[in-house]
């Protein structure tokens, strides 16, 4: 008898500590994940409609996102997005069946409902609970320039401030519209995600941030890379005569490489970028060698995520050193932003931004800083630098061949005002497929060159073969530096010129 109450004990004791163990586990080890799981009721309805959820602020105090109270006693609390499709591919959504995106999902541990830290002893006992508000270095003035300056096109526009790395301005269009996410039906959630992942006549669905999640031939913005490559490490390169000629053969090939237009252009690197001469570029690619280049591209950040506070970033891509060394022809497209070489509006943004800061990258950024309910800032962003890929002495090289663009070259006929000061590079690439549109056309442009306050990358993809980055993206380029220089000096963002639309 003994022997069984023995056992039975025994028994009843492995129970007991198997239950202590799972409860140690349950509370402690996988806690962060229960909380965590979109399957937790708490994370699906309690933070999103059950109490009120931070703010969102554009830099100007506009409200982008906020929680307004409803009659519902089951959902007293909704989500809305004043401005919109303007800022959704940045501010994104919070919704009970599809989740977070964007900064709702970049910053959601400060706009959710958390405790908030005791003021007094009365707070120790009985903790209050709020959510905390996140104001952004984005402009909505600025904003609405770059959407009218697309004019509806498919294509991306992102300006940051070269000395701090602040995002002024991150719009791509296709775009969506927030609101069906707020709902509180889930078949209107569910019938727009299936809506924003249908893509668009160009292949683009409205939920990917083309500015950041999507690449695309550089063209020859790229040689700006190039012409920092050889200020960077063979600077004798700089004054190498290249007889105008209309076309090149490439090494180890028949394939011809011609100029835009088929047209001869040549000299040294400072005739060449502002004409923006391939076959003159293609060939100093080939001097300049593989290991330069490639290290020069890395330099600036490509083949990394850019770490700008935003979710699915992607970063641009240059082909490995032993590719290029093994196939000088790729070598040679290369140098000029095509083969396999491609690039984000965020990382070309941020190529203008070397150069305008003296070959500086700061951390690009779209926060400002975090105050807690009562206003008390809680967290500041504070500047950092992401990359340094020149000095200031080579970067200074490159600055008045990117003026003499907007002067004497490929951007002479854009029309930048002269009291601006741009400096700017043209790119068009051809895609190289069947379809009726070929071209990724593209601009990247600093202002003012003396002192840049701005720097903007415009992208347009898929555009007709006979069109030009100039064409395209210049007079968007020319209307957002206008306006971002105007709106710095305290006048309407419209800027001065009559052909920006407002």
């Amino acid at each position: 008898m003994s022997r069984r109450l023995s056992v039975l004990a025994t028994i009843i004791l492995l129970l007991f500590v198997l239950i202590a163990a799972q409860a140690v586990w349950v509370q402690f080890f996988h806690a962060p994940a229960l909380n965590a799981s979109i399957q937790n009721p708490r994370n699906a309805s309690s933070n999103t409609t059950q109490y009120q959820r931070g703010e969102i602020l554009a830099a100007d105090g506009t409200v982008l996102a906020q929680s307004v109270a409803t009659s519902s006693r089951v959902n007293p609390w909704r989500r809305i997005y004043p401005l919109g499709a303007l800022f959704s591919g940045v501010v994104g959504f919070t919704s009970t069946s599809q989740g977070d995106w964007a900064l709702e999902a970049q910053y959601n541990s400060y706009l959710e409902a958390h405790s908030l830290p005791a003021q007094s002893f009365e707070q120790v006992l009985a903790p209050s609970k709020g959510a905390d508000s996140v104001t952004l270095t984005l402009s909505p003035v600025l904003q609405r320039v770059v959407r009218s300056a697309l004019g509806g096109r498919d294509g991306s526009v992102v300006a940051v401030e070269p000395k701090t790395g602040n995002v002024l301005a991150m719009y791509s269009n296709p775009t969506f519209n927030p609101v069906p996410f707020t709902s509180f039906t889930s078949s209107v959630q569910a019938a727009a995600w299936k809506a924003v992942n249908i893509k668009d006549k160009e292949g683009f669905p409205p939920l990917g941030l083309m500015a950041t999640q999507q690449r695309f031939f550089p063209g020859s913005t790229f040689k700006v890379i190039t012409t920092a490559g050889i200020v960077a490490y063979q600077p004798a390169l700089m004054t190498k005569y290249i007889a105008p000629i209309v076309f090149t053969k490439l090494p180890d090939t028949t394939s011809l490489l011609y100029n835009d237009g088929h047209v001869a252009c040549g000299g040294t690197v400072t005739e060449m970028l502002p004409q923006s001469c391939d076959p003159g570029y293609a060939l100093l690619g080939l001097a300049l060698g593989a290991k330069d280049l490639t290290a020069e591209a890395n330099a600036f950040g490509f083949n990394e995520v850019p770490p700008v506070d935003l979710p699915g970033v992607v970063p641009s891509f240059f082909p490995a050193e032993s590719n290029l060394a093994a196939n000088p022809p790729f070598l040679a497209y290369s140098a000029i932003g095509q083969e396999d070489v491609s690039v984000t509006a965020l990382q070309n943004a941020l190529v203008a931004s070397a150069i305008a800061d003296g070959g500086i990258i700061m951390t690009p950024h779209l926060m400002s800083y975090i105050s807690a309910p009562d206003g008390t800032v809680v967290t500041r962003y504070k500047d950092s630098i992401w990359k340094h890929p020149l000095t200031s002495q080579e970067a200074a090289l490159i600055v008045p061949l990117m003026e003499n663009v907007v002067k004497i070259g490929t951007a002479a006929q854009v029309g930048f005002l002269a009291a601006d000061d741009v400096a700017a590079k043209t790119g068009t690439a051809q895609v190289g497929n069947n379809l009726k549109n070929d071209t990724d056309d593209w601009m990247i442009a600093f202002a003012p060159a003396i002192d840049p306050t701005i720097a903007v990358a415009v992208s347009v993809p898929y555009q007709n073969y006979s069109a030009t980055g100039a064409e395209i993206a210049g007079p968007i380029m020319k209307c957002v530096i206008e306006g971002a220089l105007a709106m710095q000096a305290g006048l309407p963002a419209t800027g001065t010129s009559t052909t920006c639309p407002t």
